[in-house]
């Protein structure tokens, strides 16, 4: 039964193979569209570039080909979560490039599975998560707090009723605008406190450096 049901499947579909060929085209121009002009100029990452382009086309053709596994959105629910969750072992993924890789994932599995759509729906559809990303990228009226772990030298101003000489000294040592500070552990055998320091960041450029949430270990020669 198996070997009849094979002998039915055409060599060659050419109605299927340019509607593949169609959408993947489709996909790729709208992914590629997100990561040249919304994310690259801000990050300049060359290697979550190529992981953002290689991912989208690889979800697609999973789903587009995998369409008539009758899975359906189950079947891209268990993919998205999948892929949703990964963690390189080499390097954590930042927030804002895990919203990415999100976005670029589901616009893949939409443009593979929503095969009763047209074009024009699936172009609005795209469109719309064009322009979040972009109001959300560009928008400089947000004002944003970042924060940095500081190992500090001087522990005689970390007390409450000297905070104001504290907010100025590492204004004036670290050129940061000083919004808040949190107090961790105290050395005083080496005269060091650790310090959680929040700071203004405005619109500035993403800083990935900022999700280091701990000094590393140094090893004496």
């Amino acid at each position: 039964m198996d070997d009849l049901e094979f002998l039915d499947v055409p060599l060659v579909d050419m109605a299927d193979t340019w509607q593949l060929l169609l959408r993947f085209a489709f996909n790729t121009l709208v992914t590629w569209c997100i990561i040249h002009f919304l994310y690259y100029p801000k990050s300049r990452r060359r290697d979550y570039y190529f992981t953002f382009t290689l991912i989208s086309a690889s979800v697609f053709f999973l789903i587009f080909l995998l369409g008539g596994v009758k899975l359906k959105i189950g079947f891209a629910l268990g993919l998205f979560a999948i892929f949703g969750i990964i963690r390189y072992r080499t390097e954590s993924m930042p927030v804002r490039e895990m919203t990415y890789l999100f976005v670029l994932i589901a616009l893949s599995v939409i443009n593979a599975l929503a095969v009763t759509l047209s074009y024009a729906e699936l172009l609005v559809t795209s469109m719309v998560f064009f322009v979040l990303i972009h109001v959300c990228e560009n928008n400089r009226r947000l004002s944003h707090v970042s924060c940095k772990l500081v190992l500090y030298d001087r522990v005689d101003l970390v007390l409450p009723e000297r905070r104001a000489e504290l907010v100025q000294d590492l204004q004036r040592r670290t050129g940061l605008t000083v919004v808040r500070i949190e107090v961790g552990a105290m050395d005083f055998l080496h005269d060091t406190a650790m310090l959680k320091v929040y700071y203004d960041a405005g619109g500035g450029e993403a800083n990935t450096v900022d999700q280091l949430m701990r000094l590393p270990k140094t090893t004496e020669q």
